[in-house]
C-alpha cells in the first residue's frame, strides 16, 4: 500500500495529514480508489512514465472526451499571486494568456507523458485558447459523472504513489 502524502480531493488542503489521521468516508473513499488504480495498474503501480503510459490508455478507453475540467488548485505559475500576494493587476493580465485553476476547459485529448505525468491538451472555454498542462492537475467538473471517478482515481495515482 502506498504511502499516503494527500488527499487529491482536496489536493493540497490535507497534505500534512497521514492516512490514519483521516476520517472514516475518506478512508474508505481511499480503499475503493486504490482498488480501481490496482485494477488498471496490478500490482506494480509504482508512479512511472511506463505506468503513466499505462494509464493512458485506460483514461482513453474510459473518459468522454471532450470532458468539461477546472484545477483542482491554484497552478504552479499561479502559486505567486495567489499565496505571495503579488501584483493583482498583473496577475489579471497573466491569466489572459495562461491557464488559470478557476477557469474551465474542454479536455479535448491526452497526449503521451512527457515524464510520470500524462499531457492535457484543453481548450478554455471563455476564449477558446488551447493549452498543455499535466493531467494531474484537473479534475472533472461534474461531480455525479463517471468521469469524475475516472480522472479523480488519476490523480490520486499520480499524487500518492
Amino acid at each position: 500500500m502506498p504511502k499516503l502524502r494527500h488527499n487529491p480531493a482536496l489536493h493540497s488542503g490535507a497534505a500534512a495529514r497521514r492516512a490514519d489521521e483521516l476520517d472514516v468516508s475518506q478512508r474508505d473513499h481511499m480503499d475503493k480508489s486504490e482498488q480501481r488504480i490496482h485494477a488498471v495498474l496490478g500490482d506494480d503501480n509504482e508512479r512511472t512514465p511506463r505506468n503513466a503510459r499505462h494509464y493512458l490508455v485506460h483514461l482513453k478507453k474510459h473518459l468522454s472526451l471532450p470532458l468539461r475540467v477546472t484545477g483542482i488548485e491554484d497552478f504552479p505559475w499561479e502559486k505567486p499571486y495567489v499565496l505571495g500576494g503579488w501584483d493583482r493587476n498583473e496577475y489579471e493580465e497573466m491569466k489572459k494568456t495562461n491557464p488559470s485553476y478557476t477557469d474551465k476547459f474542454d479536455l479535448i485529448d491526452i497526449l503521451d507523458p512527457e515524464s510520470d505525468d500524462l499531457i492535457a491538451k484543453i481548450r478554455r472555454i471563455s476564449d477558446g485558447q488551447t493549452f498543455q498542462m499535466e493531467l494531474s492537475w484537473l479534475r472533472c467538473v461534474d461531480k455525479k459523472s463517471p468521469d469524475y471517478v475516472t480522472l479523480n482515481d488519476y490523480s490520486v495515482w499520480h499524487v500518492n504513489y
